[in-house]
């Protein structure tokens, strides 16, 4: 398995940094092969040379990338530039955005996702609100504010979600110009962070051709839910191997929450490549993704 990695000394400390850094590291003590490729094209012009330090395969050989979330062109480019390498990303373009960009993915995940609204705009605001009343949830096709509070993500009335549509439309990398307002729901939790949002109790799994090779808490930290019974794992095994059936994207992270009701659901969808790693253990990880066979993909 070949791994293109950003991780860098010089990248800014974050979460993601962190969990790109030791996804890096586990994919390296696994035995993959790893190459460095930077975060844009400030430097190297082009994608062709971002990967101009890369052998050509022959075979062709199965790829990850590692990495912060990328623009649907820089996808692309890349894509395009390791086919061209005799190197091939477990998702082609169109099924990366089918699970990064939350609208494309909605449609086909009815039933077992919150009822959710897309807009484009504040003036559609108003029957958003009318279909789906409030409170409700509100966040961009890639990215939400939670961590910022519930202040950041959730609207009460008519005001709030008009200013949240707004301030997500003027985030470009959250947003790509297009919001969901979700039914807001409740899900089981016993803590709540320090800007007040409820960590409730969701898993993060990393599925690749239907398959969960990944699998740990979302949140982390000490937590009395945090521990599954054998039916609780074997529901959310299930579920997401029905989300992952409806999606038919090679390689998809899920997040799964319980409500109060205990009724599991689809929180969220991803591209793995960019999605944080929660508590999944890591070198597990890397060795169920180094077992892929090449002449699969």
């Amino acid at each position: 398995m070949i791994v293109l990695s950003e991780a860098s000394d010089q990248l800014e400390p974050s979460a993601s940094a962190r969990d790109i850094m030791a996804s890096t590291e586990a994919a390296r003590i696994i035995g993959c092969r790893v190459y460095y490729i930077p975060q844009d094209f400030t430097v190297c012009e082009t994608a062709e040379n971002a990967l101009i330090h890369i052998p050509q395969q022959q075979p062709t050989a199965a790829a990850v990338w590692i990495g912060f979330i990328p623009t649907p062109q820089r996808y692309d480019a890349i894509y395009r530039a390791a086919l061209i390498k005799g190197i091939k990303l477990l998702n082609n373009p169109e099924q990366h955005l089918r699970v990064q960009e939350f609208d494309r993915a909605y449609p086909l995940l009815t039933g077992l996702t919150p009822e959710t609204v897309v807009i484009a705009s504040i003036e559609e605001c108003k029957d958003a609100a009318a279909k789906l009343g409030f409170p409700v949830f509100v966040k961009g096709v890639v990215q939400s504010l939670k961590v910022r509070g519930p202040e950041a993500c959730v609207a009460n009335s008519i005001e709030e979600l008009e200013s949240l549509t707004g301030a997500y439309l003027r985030l470009a990398a959250h947003s790509r110009g297009r919001v969901l307002v979700r039914k807001f729901i409740q899900l089981r939790h016993e803590r709540k962070s320090g800007q007040g949002f409820p960590l409730g109790r969701e898993y993060r799994l990393f599925i690749y051709n239907r398959q969960v090779i990944g699998m740990g808490y979302y949140w982390q930290g000490q937590d009395k839910l945090k521990d599954l019974s054998s039916d609780e794992q074997e529901a959310i095994m299930g579920l997401a191997l029905k989300a992952s059936q409806r999606l038919e994207v090679p390689y998809v992270a899920l997040d799964i929450g319980q409500l109060e009701n205990e009724q599991w659901v689809i929180i969220e969808t991803g591209d793995p490549q960019f999605s944080g790693v929660s508590e999944i253990p890591l070198l597990q990880l890397w060795a169920r993704i180094q077992e892929i066979d090449d002449s699969l993909i």
